[in-house]
């Protein structure tokens, strides 16, 4: 089955189109035909990448002024050029949507009718940035490919099996009840998948394993993983809360925030801005939200960017130990996400202090990995550490073939 993968922001659209069926997805042969972009959208240059495999991308320039202009073009590219993937987009067996946020709701990904997109639109107030957009996918897809079954992948699905201690905050139970203010949870097709891959390695079943998955990018979280299900994660109402991010604060004491609107002065919206787009490493180093550039600049003996680097690791260290708390027994430690598969150093200070719970990093094998699959973990090591590039967009192919066909969940 060629699925087609979207993930549709404000401005963007990105795309994959991945061949996969039951039997692959078991074999893990599943088949990347082809992935690209659309950005700018709503502007006559919006800037369209395409890539056919393992080819080099094109990139054109063309004037895009919706969503709906920007899918069309995405199955364009599919059906055109040498290496055509489409005769037509009826070959297209289903959709897979990205959807940030599902509630309460969805505790896994759904077929899309009226009654699940409703669900979808009630979850708005929870997504306001997110929401609205994946949703202009979906009705798009239906009018360009009529008849194509869609599925909705939810960001926030996996961590539904948290326990109310766990993702409750301190407030007064009506806060809860009136206004679903609770912990949620993001990033969670890329904790399952890593988590998913790594039982693949090893040979076994989710009931077996105990995991502590790091996906560390731009937007980080963490993720204690008990018999394959989440019990706790680091970001929370929204993904704000936990680590120090690219340019979100992560943890800071409520009162803090309040503060600052006073004495600066700031609108609500001003706040917001504050804690999501000046605040993290962007707002600790004074340079950059990008690990790579903080990485040169501290070897470079820049200090503010030392700073923030040393910031990030030891909020890393600390949601790490909490969660061997949590889950007593630790079998594994992954690793994922473009700082996580890409920096070393990072993943080194992260397990500094860290062999009273069994953790033991193999330092040879640690420098040695970079963006490849790898244990890098001693031999002695209680727990096993694994570098694991993650695929979520796999991921929603596989659970929009499993969705559509009625197949059980991974073991």
């Amino acid at each position: 089955m060629k699925v087609l993968v979207l993930n549709c922001g404000s401005s963007t659209v990105k795309f994959q189109l991945i061949e996969t069926d039951a039997e692959l997805i078991a074999q893990n042969a599943d088949r990347f035909l082809a992935r690209g972009t659309v950005e700018k959208i709503g502007t006559p240059e919006a800037i369209v990448h395409y890539q056919v495999g393992q080819h080099k991308p094109v990139v054109t320039v063309e004037e895009i002024l919706d969503h709906k202009a920007a899918i069309a073009e995405c199955l364009s590219q599919l059906q055109s050029g040498e290496d055509r993937l489409l005769h037509e987009a009826g070959e297209i067996g289903a959709v897979g949507h990205r959807v940030v946020h599902g509630g309460e709701r969805f505790s896994g990904s759904q077929l899309m009718d009226e009654e699940v997109v409703a669900q979808i639109r009630d979850c708005i107030e929870l997504a306001p940035l997110h929401n609205p957009h994946n949703l202009k996918g979906y009705e798009v897809c239906r009018r360009l490919l009529p008849g194509v079954p869609q599925v909705a992948v939810f960001d926030t699905a996996f961590h539904q099996s948290m326990a109310p201690e766990a993702y409750l905050y301190g407030l007064p139970y009506l806060i809860y009840k009136r206004h679903r203010v609770r912990r949620y949870g993001f990033h969670g097709t890329s904790h399952r998948y890593v988590a998913y891959r790594y039982r693949q390695v090893k040979g076994l079943r989710r009931e077996q394993v105990n995991a502590i998955t790091c996906h560390l990018g731009n937007g980080s979280s963490v993720c204690a993983i008990q018999a394959g299900k989440s019990v706790d994660t680091s970001m929370g109402f929204t993904p704000l809360e936990g680590l120090v991010m690219g340019s979100r604060c992560g943890d800071v004491d409520p009162a803090v925030i309040l503060h600052v609107m006073s004495k600066e002065e700031l609108s609500l919206h001003e706040a917001t801005t504050l804690l999501n787009k000046h605040s993290g490493l962007y707002g600790i180093s004074g340079i950059s939200g990008d690990m790579r550039e903080l990485l040169r600049e501290r070897a470079e003996g820049n200090p503010r960017a030392t700073l923030a680097v040393d910031l990030f690791c030891y909020r890393l260290r600390k949601y790490i130990g909490a969660y061997c708390g949590v889950l007593g027994r630790v079998d594994a430690l992954i690793f994922t996400g473009g700082i996580g598969e890409n920096a070393p150093l990072v993943r080194a200070a992260a397990c500094q202090r860290l062999d009273f719970f069994g953790i033991e990093l193999d330092n040879t094998l640690n420098q040695e990995t970079v963006g490849t699959e790898a244990l890098i973990s001693t031999r002695s090591s209680r727990t096993e550490i694994y570098v694991i590039p993650t695929n979520e967009e796999l991921l929603i192919a596989r659970d929009a073939v499993r969705t559509v066909l009625g197949l059980p969940p991974p073991a």
